[in-house]
This record gives structure tokens, C-alpha cells and sequence, in this order.
């Protein structure tokens, strides 16, 4: 009985979990909440088998049902994004860039990047996947005040580097990128640009931020778990079929054998039923995703927080970006978390080291996906001030935040709406 106790204390600490979540403000940036479908196709059989290869030309016997999930999950990519081209097998965004530097750029190729300091992700930086391919970064001037790139400093740099790849994409997403004009310069220099749409892949499938694949990105990779409110997992999008440019024929060996063996067949079961709902759900959720938003960026500004972005707007996206003082970040998020709020420290223009930022982040897309809208907004942006401003004892706040939670413990934006998706569903009794 030794070793159940060890498995039951697992089984609590995830009960703990969700019982944590579900009277907490959840809002960092990157992550959501499962519809109920999504999370049943979490608990089948496709779990633990295996599909290497594509549809019709597998690797492995036993694959005839996920091959029809594959390829609908792949019918409706095209159709949800308007393009040619879905592969649905990574296995998240940044396996999904690892895929684009190994079918695209060899060591020591030069690309064109943003510093990780104004918002790129780190799979874009020399850190992460970049970095392991051994590829020779060359970093965007940044507008601090626009919070986006700097066009005419971009422009130069491309044209000076000429670099095999120009990268564009942000983890810190608050404008739509000056795609259009970057993308004409760096074809003119035989570029492939690439856009990580990892934050703001569902309002770009809802119609609510810029259009990359028209805007003249070659190829855009995203997250299916963030504004898209799918399971945890990759994708990656183009416009031109194989047939059409043979290039595209790399890619899919990058994405296996290169970077995936197996890539978790429940998970891809879940994007088609993310894909399909956000077909029919999404353009309403991006809608109100930005207008939350925008909502609360301007009730904490006028609150006194030092919201970035203020001259233009605050933001188009999901995110919200403030200041909290020199090196303050991290002693900003475990005050917030202490009362109830979930975000996390991240580093603003002019800091140098990531566990030493001067920022705090928010997401509103979980929220939003539990029935918030404006006016709840306004009443979370109070929050942040009683915990950062007027420095109220945490645990007091903590309290109200719980009261105030209970009204929206039901998910939205999805079929079969009004679960609640903190729930701890008791599939075993001992």
C-alpha cells in the first residue's frame, strides 16, 4: 500500500490544484481552460498510441480512426485560418519553431530577431531553439514607446543583413507587428519570414488582430493553447501547398523525423475540437477578449499604474503590460499570487535580466472565457490596486477575490457551455 499513497498524494495535489484555480484570478498570459469536449478526447485510447508519419503512411498498424482525426484536424486548420497548408503534429509553438530552423536555416545562417528584453519568446533567442540550431541572431531595433518594432531601423538591418530567416512574433504581444512593409523588404533580400503567432493565434483566427499569412509571412506557427483555448500543443500554417513550393516538403521532414516522434494523438484530437469550436465561437471571444483587455489596461492606468502602451491605445491583444519599479517584478507577482491573482514577473524594455524584471504581464482570455466583460474588468484592475498601490494586506484581498470568483466559475465560447472547468471529476473511489 505503500507505493497508492505515494499515487493518491499525486491525485490530491492535482484535487488542490484545481481547487486553487477555480477561486483565483488566473491571468497569465499564455494559458486557458478546456471546453468539456477538448478534455474528453484528453482521457481516450489515442493517449497512448502511436501515429509516426502522415495519414494513409504510417509507420505503425492501428492508425485507420486517428488517421480520419488528423486529417479533419488538418481540414479544419485550413479552414479556420483561411489557408493551404496545416501540420498539426507539433507538439507545442516552440517545437513548432525548432521545426522551421531545421527546414529552413542551416548553423551559422543569419536571422533577424527581437531582443527577448522587448518581447520576443525565447525560442527566438540564443537561449532557446535559435540557439540550438547555432543560427546568428541579429536583433530589431525596438520602439519603447510604441512597443513594437522600429520600422525603419528594421528595414535597414534587413537589408544590411540579408538573413535567411526574418523572425517577427512576440511572447509580450501587445500591437500587431508592421508586418507588410518588413515582409516586402525581406523577400526582396530572399528572406523566409516566419511568424510566431503563439499568443494571438485565436484572435487572429477570430478576425481581431492583424492577418500574418496576408500580410506576407511564409510560413506562422502558433499555440493551440492561449487565445486559441485548445489543449497544450503546436501548429504551424502556410499558404502554399507542397505541390506549389517544394521547400514546404522540408518542413514536414522537419516536423518528423526532425523534431517529433509520436505527438500525442489525444492532443490532436483535441486541436480539431478546439479548431472546430473556435470556427463557430471565436470571432465573438477574440471580440470580447480585446475589449477586456483594453478595459482593464485603462481602468489600471487610471488608477495609477504605469501601463505601457498608454499613447496608443494600451493594447490590441489579450495582454496588458505594466511597470511595477526597478527589479520589482518577481516581489509583484508572489504579492498578487498571495491575494489571489495569477500573473507572472516579466522583463520591459531597459532590463537586462529575466529573473530580475521590472514588469508584470496579464492575460484576459481565461477570464473572458468565464463570462467576464467590461465591467468585471474594472473591478479586477481595483483589486490589483488595493495589493500594489495602497499595499492592503494580501490575505484580506485574497478573500474578496474568492467572493468575487464564485459568480464565474462556468466556461463560455464552447459547445456544451455552463461547466465548470475547475471541477475535480472523481473518476475513481478507493
Amino acid at each position: 500500500m505503500e507505493w497508492l499513497k505515494e499515487a493518491l498524494f499525486v491525485r490530491e495535489m492535482a484535487r488542490k490544484n484545481n481547487e486553487f484555480f477555480g477561486e483565483c484570478l488566473p491571468m497569465i498570459a499564455s494559458e486557458n481552460i478546456l471546453s468539456p469536449l477538448c478534455q474528453e478526447m484528453l482521457i481516450t485510447d489515442f493517449h497512448g498510441r502511436y501515429a509516426e508519419g502522415t495519414p494513409g503512411n504510417r509507420y505503425y498498424q492501428g492508425c485507420k480512426y486517428f488517421d480520419e482525426v488528423e486529417s479533419k484536424a488538418i481540414e479544419l486548420a485550413k479552414k479556420l485560418f483561411d489557408c493551404k497548408y496545416a501540420d498539426v503534429r507539433p507538439t507545442s509553438g516552440t517545437v513548432a519553431n525548432m521545426a522551421i530552423f531545421k527546414a529552413f536555416a542551416s548553423p551559422g545562417d543569419n536571422v533577424t530577431v527581437l531582443d527577448t528584453a522587448d518581447g520576443a519568446h525565447i525560442s527566438f533567442g540564443k537561449w532557446g531553439a535559435a540557439g540550438l540550431r547555432g543560427l546568428n541572431l541579429h536583433i530589431y531595433p525596438f520602439d519603447e514607446e510604441k512597443m513594437n518594432i522600429d520600422v525603419d531601423g528594421a528595414i535597414k538591418l534587413i537589408r544590411q543583413v540579408e538573413p535567411k530567416l526574418a523572425l517577427f512574433g512576440q511572447s509580450v504581444f501587445l500591437f500587431p507587428t508592421p508586418l507588410k512593409e518588413l515582409a516586402e523588404v525581406a523577400h526582396e533580400v530572399g528572406a523566409k519570414v516566419i511568424y510566431d503567432a503563439a499568443h494571438v493565434l485565436g484572435l487572429i483566427a477570430g478576425g481581431k488582430f492583424q492577418q500574418p499569412l496576408k500580410e506576407g509571412a511564409d510560413v506562422m506557427t502558433g499555440s493551440t493553447h492561449k487565445t486559441l483555448p485548445g489543449p497544450q500543443g503546436g501548429v504551424i500554417l502556410a499558404d502554399k501547398t507542397k505541390e506549389e513550393e517544394k521547400e514546404m516538403k522540408y518542413l514536414d521532414w522537419a516536423v518528423f523525423p526532425g523534431v517529433t516522434s509520436s505527438y500525442h494523438l489525444h492532443h490532436v484530437a483535441a486541436k480539431a475540437i478546439a479548431f472546430a469550436e473556435h470556427l463557430q465561437f471565436g470571432k465573438e471571444y477574440a471580440e470580447q477578449i480585446v475589449k477586456n483587455a483594453k478595459k482593464l489596461a485603462e481602468t489600471l492606468y487610471n488608477l495609477g499604474f504605469d501601463v505601457l502602451g498608454k499613447d496608443y491605445g494600451f493594447t490590441e491583444s489579450h495582454q496588458v503590460l505594466f511597470r511595477v519599479g526597478k527589479e520589482k517584478g518577481k516581489e509583484a507577482a508572489e504579492l498578487l499570487e498571495e491575494g489571489g491573482i495569477i500573473a507572472n514577473m516579466n522583463m520591459v524594455p531597459g532590463d537586462e535580466h529575466p529573473l530580475r524584471p521590472s514588469g508584470i504581464r496579464l492575460g484576459v482570455q481565461e477570464l473572458t472565457r468565464l463570462g467576464m466583460k467590461e465591467e468585471e474588468m474594472e473591478e479586477v484592475a481595483k483589486f490589483f490596486k488595493r495589493i500594489l498601490i495602497d499595499r492592503e494586506e494580501p490575505s484580506k484581498v485574497r478573500k474578496d477575490v474568492v467572493e468575487f470568483k464564485k459568480n464565474y466559475r462556468k466556461i463560455h465560447y464552447c459547445f456544451y457551455e455552463g461547466r465548470d472547468p475547475y471541477e475535480f471529476i472523481e473518476l475513481i473511489k478507493i
